[in-house]
């Protein structure tokens, strides 16, 4: 099941990054070229684009599949990584020498 969750989070990762790449910024028209003053700064928004609702729908997916990787993370065993580390016999101490008498 985690696997599934990974696997989802890392493709809608690329998804996202793509979307948000393709779609062009506010200003994306001839007057913005030309240092105009656009109309959609006054008048509506327009209908929300194709592209804008794929970008809303793969965020949603990207925080849902980011929220339960972070849950998963809390409920699995808490505990140091070196509990589980082989154990090796610990190195033998030489004797240290005794002081050089005078």
């Amino acid at each position: 099941m985690i696997t599934l969750i990974i696997v989802t989070h890392v493709l809608v990762s690329v998804l996202l990054i793509l979307a948000v790449l393709i779609q062009g910024g506010e200003n994306v028209d001839i007057t913005a070229a030309f240092g105009g003053v656009s109309q959609a700064a006054f008048g509506p928004r327009g209908a929300v684009t194709t592209l804008a609702k794929i970008t809303w729908v793969l965020g949603f997916i990207f925080m849902c599949t980011s929220i339960s990787l972070a849950v998963w993370s809390t409920k699995k065993g808490s505990g140091s990584v070196l509990e589980h580390a082989p154990r090796s016999a610990p190195a033998s101490k030489s004797p240290t020498p005794a002081p050089a008498k005078k």
